[in-house]
C-alpha cells in the first residue's frame, strides 16, 4: 500500500497554469525512482482557489503556485 497519496489539480485554470508540466514530471520522478508502491498519483477536481494555483496536495497538506522548482523540494521530501 502507497505510503503517500500525491493529487494534482485537474481543473482547467490549474491544468493551464502549469499542472500539465507538474503532472508530467511527477510521473516520470515516479517511474525514474521506482516509487510507483510507494506513491499513489492522482487527479483532483477544482478546489475552487485558482488564483493561487496550480495545486498539488501530498497526503494532507496543500501546496499553491506549484512549478518545477517547487515540485522538485515537495518530492524529494516525501521520497526521504
Amino acid at each position: 500500500m502507497p505510503q503517500h497519496k500525491v493529487k494534482v489539480c485537474m481543473g482547467s485554470s490549474c491544468f493551464a497554469r502549469g499542472n500539465m508540466n507538474n503532472l508530467e514530471y511527477i510521473e516520470n520522478y515516479i517511474k525514474e525512482n521506482n516509487l510507483d508502491t510507494e506513491i499513489d498519483l492522482v487527479g483532483a477536481h477544482c478546489q475552487n482557489n485558482c488564483e493561487n494555483g496550480p495545486h498539488i496536495f501530498v497526503d494532507d497538506k496543500s501546496y499553491d503556485e506549484v512549478d518545477e522548482e517547487k515540485l522538485k523540494e515537495i518530492l524529494a521530501s516525501i521520497k526521504d
